[in-house]
């Protein structure tokens, strides 16, 4: 026979158990937006080697969002902001618009970079882009590192993201 004492801890812990498995992870408020911001750099290789550096604050999805690429200084190199299949870039030197977000970004980096792959890495998601390949198995730590074979020349895409 079961004591008062342990029949209370039982029936306390089998209501526990059941309102844990009755948790859902929240949910994101309707209206809020994937953001991500930490530093960004990217090395082209070839003849006439190149790298970018910045530290960036990302918000959005592939087909509607914004990125901003600040400076080690603190000062804004560029914003891109994209919605409906048109981008905007705003820099010191310029502002003008184009129906591919790639180009824009392709012109402040030096070399393209899989936008909408980036959205899916940044999530955790592996997808196939031609020529690309992501590591994700520093995501968690805050790291993601892909590489471009084709075409050339050789890029290595490094994000570290801030916590």
């Amino acid at each position: 026979m079961v004591g008062p004492r342990v029949a209370g801890l039982l029936l306390w812990v089998a209501c526990a158990l059941w309102l844990v498995g009755c948790a859902q992870p929240p949910q994101v408020p309707a209206g809020e937006e994937d953001a991500w911001n930490g530093r960004i750099a990217l090395q082209v290789e070839g003849q006439a080697s190149q790298s970018f550096s910045a530290i960036f604050e990302l918000r959005g999805n592939a087909q509607t969002g914004g990125l901003a690429l600040i400076s080690p200084l603190g000062s804004r190199i560029a914003q891109l902001e994209w919605k409906d299949g048109h981008a905007q870039l705003t820099s010191a030197q310029e502002s003008r618009t184009s129906d591919s977000l790639d180009a824009l970004l392709q012109d402040v980096t030096g070399t393209r970079i899989p936008v909408a792959a980036l959205f899916a890495w940044l999530k955790g998601v592996q997808t196939t882009v031609p020529g690309w390949r992501a590591d994700l198995s520093a995501l968690e730590q805050g790291r993601l590192v892909a590489h471009r074979d084709d075409p050339a020349p050789q890029a290595t895409l490094r994000i570290a993201l801030t916590r």
